[in-house]
């Protein structure tokens, strides 16, 4: 797995694993970096995102996959504890890992989400069925190519509407960067077009608030306002309320606030990460 990492100050600098958001990748992360300065970081490009591998075919994009790619990548760090900084996708994997792995993650900062995206039980066999025909009419399906970067860079940047704002190019420019490739007439994409299929099986709020529950570390949870359509404000407030040992802050925003707003995520981040438990 592909990744980027950013020294502490000193060597016994708490060790931090970077998880971005869908369809994003460790520059997700190169804004804030230089601004937690006190923090070993390791941002990570997410299985089929960025320069990291894609699965090897009829494998399913999960998040249980992804939550034992980033335990394979904290055991080839050597790092038998360590914390989670999430955003978006990320922040929901870090969610499963803190809860399933408490003799593993000291502590947990979630940006922008928290558990994972919920459906009632009675859509469990239209999605299986949704995800089963987007599948099969991927196959063969060709890639969009890009005359130049530029427009790449628009592209991502207007991309951002599915999620409430758009992303500035600046920080749309740091993605594509990262997460494109060069091919004959332009770029196109380096993820994985499979990240772009529906999720064939979701849990239910009951399973994700019993997640969150679980969560044991202490954890804070950053959110922008206004809040994302798919977790309104209420409802990742309730979520948040379930932490046994949780804190909410919110940041006037947009949902990639940790790029676009660093400093002020960061100092929301403060010292979390070097607190004793």
């Amino acid at each position: 797995m592909a990744g980027l990492r950013r020294a502490g100050r000193s060597a016994d600098a708490p060790r931090v694993l970077a998880l971005h958001g869908w369809l994003d990748n460790a520059a997700s992360f190169l804004p804030i970096a230089p601004l937690l300065p006190d923090i070993e970081l390791v941002a990570l490009d997410l299985p089929g995102h960025g320069l990291s591998a894609h699965l090897a075919p009829g494998a399913d994009y999960s998040f249980p996959g992804a939550v034992n790619a980033v335990l394979d990548a904290a055991d080839a760090l050597g790092w038998s504890r360590f914390s989670l900084l999430g955003h978006s996708m990320g922040a929901g994997i870090a969610s499963l890992l803190a809860a399933a792995c408490p003799d593993r993650v000291e502590r947990l900062v979630a940006i922008e989400a928290l558990g994972a995206l919920a459906e009632s039980p009675d859509q469990t066999a239209s999605r299986m069925r949704d995800a089963i025909t987007a599948s099969r009419a991927l196959r063969g399906k060709s890639l969009r190519v890009f005359p130049d970067l530029a427009l790449a860079v628009r592209a991502r940047a207007a991309a951002g509407t599915r999620v409430g704002s758009r992303l500035a190019e600046p920080a749309a420019r740091l993605l594509v960067e990262r997460g494109s490739r060069a091919v004959e007439g332009g770029y196109t994409w380096s993820s994985d077009p499979r990240l772009t299929l529906p999720t064939f099986l979701r849990p239910t709020e009951a399973q994700v608030n019993d997640l969150v529950a679980g969560i044991g570390c202490p954890t804070r949870v950053i959110f922008a306002d206004p809040a994302q359509p798919y977790l309104p404000d209420a409802l990742r407030r309730e979520r948040t309320a379930l932490l046994p040992r949780g804190e909410l802050i919110v940041i006037e925003g947009g949902h990639h606030l940790h790029m676009e707003q660093p400093a002020e995520v960061a100092a929301a981040i403060g010292d979390f990460f070097s607190r004793q438990a």
